[in-house]
C-alpha cells in the first residue's frame, strides 16, 4: 500500500542532468529543452510589476462610504422613489474616476520591463540561436557580449575580459570581473568582454526577483487627506446608526406615531426622509472632488512624463521635508564621461596640465592622442575607454600589430604598434595608475609622487587612468615587434605619457532641482551603495553643501538610535546596503520626517517602498517601479518641482473643498437631530436637498478643486476643516429652525416650509462658498454670481418647480425666510473672522 504522504519534489530535481562536457561544448538538445519546458523550468517572469486589477477594484469599491450610500440607494429603489437617487451619482462617479486613473497607470507600468533585451543567444545542439528571454530554460548555456543584459542566474563557463555592471543590484558603480566558475546574477549588464554561462536559476528563483519579493508587497500610501477621510468615515460609522434611528423615530412621530404611520403608509415617507438625512451627513462628494483633483493632476503630470501610480502621491510630495537621493542612476545617469587630460614628461610630471571639467576638446594629433583615439574607437571598449571618443578623434593611420582587451582583474588594456608605425611603435598600456607601482619595496621617487597625485585626484571622486609606453623588443634576428601576450606581466620600462581623469555623468537638471528643494526648506540626503568619496563628489557637483566627506555606512552601528543620530548629523552616505537604505528611511521617519526616496536599482526597492513617497527612474528595475508611488519616465529631475506645485495645489484646494463638505455633514447631523427630537418633519425632500447640495457645494467644488493655488503645506488639515465648519453649522441650523418655527406659526403647509427651507439653506450656503473663495477675484465672483442665477432658475422655472415639488411660501413666511437667511450670512462671516484669528490662517491664493 503506497504511503499516504507523497513527497512534493522540486521540478528541478526531476530533470535529466546533462553531461557537463557535452553541455559546455554543445549546450542542451531539443529533447532536454522540451523536458524543462514541460516541468515549467523556463525563465518566465512573474507579472507583478503593479497592483492586480482585483486589488484596485477592492481598494476603490470596498469603502464604508460606498457601503452606506449603496444601502441607502437600495432602500430608495425598493420604495420606487427613483427621482430621489441623485445622492448616489457622486459615489458612482468617484469609483469610476478612481478605477480609470489607477488602471491606466497600471497598464503604463506593466509596459515597462527591467530586461529590455527581448532575445537571448543560447547554445543548443551545438549552434548559437536566439530565443526570447522567457524561453531560456534551466541548464541553458547563454552567450554574453558587451551591452547584453543577463537574463537569469548562473555560473560562468568561459570568459574573455568579461566585466559586469552590478550597480542595479548593489549600487556599486565599479565594474565586476568574471572568470570561469564565478556566479552571475540576473539584471546585471555586460560592460566589456564576452563569455558564456550555464543557467542555474530562472524566473521567480532568480536573484533579482527574490531580492524584490519583499518590496513588492503593497503598502498603503501615507496620505494626510486619505487619513482624514478615514477618520471621518470611522466617526460617522460610530454615530450614523444611532442618529439614523433617532431621525427615523422622529419622522414616524411626526406622522402621528408608529401605529398610525404603518397603518396609513406614511412610514415610507418617513423612511425616505431618514435616508435623505443620512445621505446628507455623508461627505461623499469630498472623496469625489479629491479623486478628481488627484486624477487631473495625474493626467497633467503624465503629459510631462511623470507617472502617478497612486492618486495621493502628488499630495505626499507636497508634505515631504526630507528627500533621499541615490547616486548611481539618480544624481548621475550611470554613464562615464571624459573629464581632463595631462601630458606627462618622463619623470611623470605634467607638461601643461589640462583639467577643465567644462572642456571636452583636446586639440592636436600627438602619438599618445592617436593611441587614445584608437582605444576609444575599439568595438570592445569598456565604458571608460569609450568615453575617449569625444575628445580624441584623430585615429592612427597604422593598424596595430596586436591588442589586449581591458579586464578589471588586471585593470589595463594594451595595444602594440610595429616598428613601421614610426612614433607610434611600441607597447601602449592604458590602465589604472597602479600599473606603475613596482612589486618591489622600493620604487622611483617620481612614480611615488605621481601615484600620490592620482590618489589626491581620486579623493575628489574622479576616476584616473594612466597611458604608458614601453619599447617593444624585436625577436632575435627579426624585424617585427614582439606583441604582448594575454596573461603575461607588463613589459619593463613603462614610461608615463598622459594622465586621464573621468567622472560619472551628472544629470544636467539635478543641480537646479536640488536648489529648488533647498529654497523650499527640504533637507537632502544622498544614500548610495557606491564609494563614499565618489558619492560625496557627485553630491558637491550638483551643489549640495555639507561638511567633511561621505560616511562609510559599513562602519555604522546597527542600533536604530545610533542610526537616527547619524542621519541627523550627516548628509552623504556611501557603501549602503539595500537593508541599510530601508533602515535609514525608517530612522528618518522615526525622527518625525516625511520622507521621499528616489532610486532606480533593485537595491533601492526596499527603501523606496518604506518611504512615504517612493520615486523611481523610468529606466530602473521593475521591482523598484512597482513599489514606487511615482515614476519619472524620462528620468528628468526637473519634473519634480512641477509635481511639488501640483501637490500643493491639490492639498490647498482639497482643504477648501473640505471646508464646504464638512460644513454640510455637520449641519445635516445637527438639523437631523433637532428636527427628530422636536418631532418635526424633515424640512427637505431628498431631491430638494440634493439640488441645494449641488448649488452650494457640488458644482462650485469641482472648480474649487482645480483652481490655481500655491499656498504651502501646513499640517492639521482635518483640525482646521473641523474648526471652520462649526460657525456655518450653527448659522445654517439656527436659520432653518427659525424658518420652520415661523412657518408653523403662520400655518404654512409642509411644501411651503420645505420650499422656504430650501431658499434659506441655499442663500446661507452660497455665503459659506463666498467665504471659502476669499480673496475674491473676477473668476471667483463670476462663479458665485453663476450659482445665484442658477438658484433663481431652480426656483422659478416651471419644470424645476414640478420636479422639486416646490410651493412658493406666502409673503410673511418669505419675508421671515430672507431675514433668517441674512442673519445666518452675518453669523457665517463673523464666525469666519474668529476662525482666522484662532488658526492664524493666511488667505488662500
Amino acid at each position: 500500500m503506497p504511503d499516504e504522504k507523497t513527497e512534493v519534489r522540486d521540478p528541478a530535481e526531476l530533470r535529466a542532468a546533462p553531461d557537463p562536457t557535452v553541455l559546455e561544448d554543445k549546450g542542451l538538445n531539443s529533447v532536454q529543452v522540451s523536458e524543462r519546458m514541460r516541468l515549467q523550468l523556463a525563465n518566465v517572469q512573474p507579472n507583478t510589476t503593479s497592483r492586480s486589477i482585483a486589488e484596485i477594484l477592492r481598494t476603490h469599491l470596498m469603502t464604508l462610504f460606498n457601503l452606506i450610500i449603496g444601502v441607502c440607494a437600495l432602500i430608495i429603489i425598493v420604495l420606487g422613489r427613483w427621482l430621489d437617487l441623485l445622492f448616489a451619482v457622486a459615489a458612482v462617479a468617484n469609483v469610476i474616476i478612481g478605477l480609470v486613473q489607477e488602471y491606466g497607470a497600471k497598464r503604463k507600468l506593466d509596459a515597462i520591463a527591467l530586461l529590455h533585451q527581448d532575445y537571448i543567444r543560447v547554445l543548443r545542439d551545438g549552434m548559437i540561436i536566439e530565443v526570447h528571454r522567457e524561453q531560456v530554460v534551466l541548464d541553458d548555456v547563454v552567450e554574453l557580449r558587451r551591452g547584453d543584459q543577463v537574463p537569469a542566474d548562473g555560473v560562468v563557463l568561459s570568459a574573455e575580459g568579461l566585466d559586469l555592471d552590478e550597480s542595479m543590484l548593489t549600487g556599486e558603480s565599479e565594474a565586476v570581473s568574471k572568470r570561469r566558475g564565478s556566479p552571475i546574477l540576473s539584471g546585471t549588464g555586460v560592460l566589456a568582454g564576452y563569455g558564456r554561462f550555464v543557467v542555474t536559476a530562472v524566473g521567480e528563483k532568480a536573484h533579482a526577483v527574490r531580492l524584490a519579493a519583499e518590496a513588492k508587497k503593497y503598502l498603503k500610501i501615507n496620505s494626510e487627506i486619505r487619513r482624514a477621510l478615514e477618520r471621518i468615515a470611522f466617526w460617522l460609522s460610530v454615530v450614523l446608526l444611532p442618529i439614523a434611528a433617532v431621525v427615523f423615530n422622529g419622522q414616524m412621530q411626526a406622522h402621528g406615531g408608529w401605529t398610525q404611520a404603518f397603518s396609513s403608509g406614511a412610514w415610507r415617507d418617513a423612511l425616505v426622509t431618514a435616508v435623505s438625512s443620512v445621505t446628507a451627513m455623508i461627505p461623499q462628494g469630498l472623496a469625489l472632488m479629491t479623486t478628481i483633483a488627484f486624477a487631473v493632476a495625474a493626467v497633467k503630470l503624465a503629459q510631462q512624463s511623470v507617472l502617478i501610480q497612486e492618486q495621493p502621491a502628488v499630495e505626499v510630495l507636497a508634505r515631504v521635508d526630507v528627500v533621499c537621493l541615490d547616486k548611481t542612476g539618480t544624481l548621475t545617469d550611470g554613464t562615464i564621461v571624459f573629464n581632463g587630460a595631462s601630458a606627462l614628461d618622463a619623470s611623470g610630471r605634467p607638461t601643461g596640465w589640462h583639467h577643465d571639467p567644462s572642456s571636452t576638446a583636446v586639440e592636436g594629433t600627438a602619438p599618445w592622442q592617436q593611441v587614445l583615439a584608437h582605444f576609444g574607437a575599439d568595438e570592445q571598449a569598456n565604458p571608460t575607454a569609450a568615453a575617449l571618443t569625444v575628445p580624441f578623434t584623430a585615429l592612427p593611420r597604422h593598424r596595430p600589430a596586436h591588442q589586449v582587451q581591458f579586464s578589471s582583474v588586471r585593470r589595463w588594456s594594451a595595444v602594440t604598434f610595429a616598428q613601421d608605425a614610426g612614433p607610434l611603435a611600441g607597447h601602449w598600456v592604458l590602465g589604472a595608475p597602479e600599473i606603475m607601482r613596482s612589486p618591489d619595496a622600493e620604487q622611483d621617487e617620481s612614480v611615488t609622487q605621481l601615484l600620490a597625485h592620482t590618489d589626491s585626484i581620486a579623493a575628489q571622486g574622479l576616476r584616473t587612468m594612466l597611458l604608458t609606453w614601453a619599447p617593444a623588443a624585436a625577436p632575435e634576428g627579426g624585424a617585427a615587434t614582439r606583441p604582448l601576450q594575454r596573461g603575461e606581466p607588463l613589459p619593463d620600462g613603462l614610461q608615463p605619457v598622459a594622465l586621464l581623469t573621468f567622472k560619472e555623468n551628472v544629470r544636467r537638471d539635478a543641480a537646479e532641482t536640488l536648489e529648488y528643494f533647498r529654497k523650499q526648506h527640504i533637507t537632502l540626503k544622498v544614500i548610495s551603495g557606491d564609494n563614499p568619496k565618489t558619492a560625496a563628489a557627485a553630491a558637491r557637483e550638483v551643489g549640495l553643501e555639507f561638511d567633511g566627506e561621505g560616511v562609510d555606512a559599513s562602519t555604522l552601528p546597527e542600533d536604530p538610535e545610533a542610526l537616527r543620530s547619524a542621519l541627523a548629523t550627516h548628509q552623504v552616505f556611501g557603501r549602503v546596503s539595500p537593508q541599510q537604505k530601508a533602515a535609514m528611511v525608517d530612522a528618518l521617519k522615526a525622527n518625525g520626517h516625511v520622507v521621499a526616496m528616489t532610486g532606480d536599482g533593485i537595491n533601492d526597492a526596499l527603501a523606496v517602498k518604506r518611504a512615504d513617497l517612493g520615486i523611481a527612474m523610468g529606466s530602473g528595475a521593475p521591482a523598484t517601479k512597482a513599489v514606487s508611488r511615482m515614476v519619472l519616465l524620462d528620468g528628468k529631475f526637473s519634473r519634480l518641482p512641477s509635481v511639488l506645485r501640483e501637490g500643493r495645489k491639490v492639498i490647498a484646494n482639497t482643504e477648501r473643498v473640505a471646508h464646504l463638505f464638512l460644513t454640510k455633514t455637520a449641519y445635516a447631523i445637527l438639523v437631523g437631530l433637532v428636527f427628530a427630537l422636536m418631532f418635526w418633519p424633515f424640512p427637505f425632500l431628498p431631491r430638494q436637498f440634493s439640488t441645494a447640495d449641488f448649488l452650494m457645494i457640488g458644482f462650485p467644488a469641482f472648480f474649487l478643486a482645480l483652481m490655481p493655488n500655491v499656498q504651502k503645506y501646513r499640517s492639521g488639515f482635518l483640525k482646521r476643516s473641523t474648526l471652520f465648519s462649526l460657525p456655518p453649522t450653527l448659522a445654517i441650523g439656527g436659520s432653518l429652525v427659525a424658518v420652520t418655527i415661523f412657518g408653523r406659526r403662520f400655518g404654512a403647509g409642509d411644501p411651503e416650509i420645505q420650499t422656504a427651507s430650501f431658499i434659506c439653506l441655499a442663500l446661507v450656503g452660497l455665503w459659506v462658498l463666498n467665504v471659502v473663495l476669499r480673496p475674491l477675484n473676477a473668476v471667483r465672483i463670476t462663479l458665485i454670481a453663476g450659482m445665484y442665477l442658477l438658484l433663481a432658475a431652480v426656483l422659478l422655472v416651471p419644470v424645476s418647480q414640478h420636479y422639486h415639488l416646490f410651493e412658493m411660501p406666502g409673503a410673511e413666511l418669505l419675508a421671515a425666510t430672507f431675514v433668517a437667511s441674512l442673519a445666518g450670512c452675518g453669523l457665517v462671516d463673523l464666525g469666519h473672522r474668529l476662525y482666522l484669528r484662532a488658526v492664524r490662517e493666511p488667505q488662500a491664493a
